[in-house]
């Protein structure tokens, strides 16, 4: 009996140091993730930690953008479009920053007094499946 759990523990303790360490619980840092609109452009500067032995991370910046007319119209299905920005960011000690920009075009362009609106606004790590809005 005791050499059959004497072999149990070993075979408990060789599979232990079998299988890969993965120590990362990833997340974005609530406080220093800013996302910033300046006219056409949205840019949202970020820091994710908890990624474990990653060696890089791809995060998306993706929304959408209206041109929008003085009276909060939309007038031009054609002037309502989805954008994104991607990026591969090195992980060091299981945490990476950066930031992202995307700038709206539209045919024909959103000129004064037409304004880019943004809306559904995200940040996903396409490696780990996180997201965050702001």
């Amino acid at each position: 009996m005791r050499r059959m759990l004497l072999a149990l523990a070993l075979a408990l303790v060789l599979i232990a140091l079998a299988v890969p360490a993965y120590a990362g619980s990833p997340h974005f840092v609530d406080d220093k993730v800013t996302f910033t609109v300046d006219g056409d452009t949205v840019t949202v500067v970020f820091k994710e930690a908890g990624l474990g032995d990653e060696d890089q991370v791809h995060v998306v910046l993706s929304g959408d953008a209206a041109c929008v007319n003085p009276g909060g119209n939309k007038p031009q299905a054609a002037n309502k479009e989805s954008f994104s920005a991607a990026g591969d960011f090195p992980v060091q000690n299981g945490r990476t920053e950066g930031s992202l920009s995307v700038t709206a075009t539209f045919q024909p362009s959103c000129s004064p007094p037409m304004t880019v609106q943004w809306s559904n606004l995200v940040l996903t790590d396409e490696t780990s499946g996180i997201s965050t809005s702001p």
